[in-house]
This record gives structure tokens, sequence and C-alpha cells, in this order.
């Protein structure tokens, strides 16, 4: 962790990226769900929630660089979207995590740590 950078941007960049792995989530169980026409996009539940989301994931990142934090420590983190998706995607529609994920995912860590130093 990079010293200055404050433990509340991190924590905040964190949360962004599980809000983000959340909003792509629903961003797909709400195109599932869409029949293609307009009305089916703007009332659809699940891609207003995915907007939202995203909406907060600008919020938080805002917040995080208003305390101090420093873009090469905290974009690393929210790469860690893409693991929080896997675990979404394994657990909403029993998508397998393949052993060359887990590697992926080790690297992406790995990098996160580096990164961040």
């Amino acid at each position: 962790m990079a010293v200055n950078t404050p433990l509340s941007s991190i924590i905040l960049f964190a949360l962004a990226a599980m809000l983000g792995a959340i909003g792509q989530f629903l961003y797909k169980s709400g195109a599932d769900r869409a029949t293609g026409s307009i009305a089916s996009y703007v009332c659809n539940v699940r891609l207003v929630g995915g907007v939202a989301c995203y909406i907060a994931v600008m919020i938080f990142f805002v917040a995080a660089f208003k305390r101090g934090g420093s873009l090469a420590t905290l974009y690393p983190i929210y790469a860690s979207t893409f693991i929080w998706a896997a675990l979404i995607a394994l657990y909403a529609y029993g998508t397998p995590i393949k052993p060359s994920n887990i590697v992926g995912m080790l690297l992406l860590i790995g990098g996160m740590y580096l990164m961040g130093r």
C-alpha cells in the first residue's frame, strides 16, 4: 500500500470494484430480460440498477480521490472487479471458474499489489 494513499480511499475503491461487478451482473441479467424495445430498456429494473451501481462507483471514485488517493494505487484495486464478476457469474449462472481463471486472478492480485507499492 502506498504511503500517500489513505486506507479510506483504498476501501472506497474496493467497494467501487464490488459495485462495478454487481452493475455488470445487473446489465447482463437486465439484457436477458429486455425485448429490444426502448421501454424494455428504460423500464427494466435491473438495467436501471446497473446504472445506479455505476453512478455509485463514480461517486466512490471522487470521494477516494478527494481523500488524497493515488491513481497508481487505486486503479489497480478497481481491477478486482473482474474477480468479483467471476464469483457472481459462478453463483448466479453456474459459470465455472477454471484453474486458468484462478491463475489469472492470482496474477491480477499480484499486479495490484505491485502497482500499489
